[in-house]
């Protein structure tokens, strides 16, 4: 049951309107953690390797670098909370999931376009697949935490 909190209508009535939810509590914690631990590590990797080694592999590289992005607006969206934010990172761990499938797919079946990993290469197997792992956790987690819509607001 999310918490509620006092509001006052326009016409003076107070009602309850649902609190801005944390989705950070509970097992999401351990989500903002590991979001949070993927966000430094894939934006130093990228960054190091863009900065020093970008004539080996500009797409694997840059690749790293789209995934730090991915990782670190998920990250803001499960420590900013509310409705607005579970949706916006749901989103974002949807397209995360595609790209991880995608990648590991695409660095299975043409090797040769990859001479260096990507975080999401081979679904992510040099990070102990966590990358696969992550997003559809994610999207669990994020379902779960789905607000109750007031009885006025559901549509059939």
């Amino acid at each position: 049951m999310p918490e509620t909190t006092a509001a006052t209508a326009a016409d003076g009535t107070t009602g309850a309107a649902p609190a801005k939810r944390s989705l950070g509590t509970g097992p999401g914690r351990l989500l903002v953690a590991l979001y949070g631990v993927f966000t430094v590590a894939a934006a130093s990797r990228s960054l190091y390797q863009l900065l020093a080694q970008f004539d080996r592999a500009p797409l694997a590289y840059g690749l790293s670098a789209l995934s730090a992005i991915v990782y670190g607006f998920i990250l803001f969206s499960l420590v900013r909370g509310g409705e607005g934010a579970r949706r916006a990172a749901l989103a974002c761990c949807a397209l995360e999931l595609l790209g991880v499938l995608g990648i590991g797919t695409w660095t299975l079946l043409d090797p040769s376009a990859f001479p260096d990993a990507t975080v999401w290469s081979d679904f992510g197997m040099g990070y102990l697949f966590i990358p696969v792992i992550l997003p559809v956790t994610g999207l669990l987690w994020l379902r779960r935490a789905r607000t109750e819509q007031p009885a006025d607001r559901v549509q059939d």
